[in-house]
């Protein structure tokens, strides 16, 4: 397989609003290589989250070029799309998207099963996830019982729990305070070099963009080195 996890080529998404063409990304190019974590920076409207939603399959209507792990997955139907995002992606959000009704363990268990994998197996898995994110004595607590923080860290083990090769990330820590970001940032960064995930990373935020192997912008619908 090549060492490029991501390939973008002329990515292009543009919107109507009435007699106006709004043209949010305009001919994105970007590669991301396996077990490198790429920042994408740029201000809150800039198209992150647009061209994040465009390489996560979960949005129609892009124009361009996009390959997953050597797969070509731009034209997939709605079952090639399900399983590239279940077994080759993983995604951690602003805000956390927890079953409110599941444990922490429950929730990153879950996208173990999901994916096939035995019980036993996903469940030892979410265990250890959270243990290297410091909730092993939470691993029963509900949503509503945990901090924001502690919340966002269960997203961050339920996104690595199939050992993605890409991770995907918008404004992950944009929820927390500052140094609630850092601390959640770090442990984020230090998972997904450990188990070799590549990750591309939506943020506005430059000091957290720097902690990150490589930093690119979006300026004007098109990708630039920051």
């Amino acid at each position: 397989m090549s060492s490029q996890v991501l390939v973008v080529e002329d990515l292009r998404r543009s919107f109507t609003q009435g007699d106006a063409t709004i043209e949010v990304l305009r001919g994105v190019d970007l590669s991301v290589n396996a077990g490198e974590i790429v920042a994408l920076l740029g201000p809150s409207g800039s198209g992150k989250s647009t061209l994040l939603q465009a390489v996560g399959l979960l949005e129609g209507g892009f124009q361009g070029r996009i390959s997953i792990a050597g797969e070509r997955v731009e034209a997939l139907d709605n079952a090639g799309r399900t399983r590239v995002r279940r077994d080759r992606l993983g995604f951690v959000y602003q805000f956390h998207h927890l079953l409110p009704d599941f444990s922490a363990r429950e929730n990153v268990l879950l996208a173990g099963l999901v994916a096939g994998h035995p019980e036993k197996e996903a469940r030892a898995r979410a265990d250890q996830l959270l243990t290297d994110l410091g909730l092993g004595a939470r691993l029963a607590h509900r949503p509503s019982q945990l901090s924001g923080g502690e919340q966002q860290r269960v997203a961050v083990a339920r996104a690595l729990a199939n050992k993605p090769v890409l991770v995907l990330a918008d404004e992950p820590t944009g929820n927390l305070d500052e140094a609630t970001a850092a601390r959640v940032l770090g442990e984020f960064l230090s998972l997904v070099r450990g188990q070799g995930s590549a990750a591309l990373v939506a943020t506005h935020n430059v000091a957290l963009a720097r902690a990150m192997d490589r930093v690119v912008t979006l300026h004007e619908g098109r990708l630039a080195v920051a």
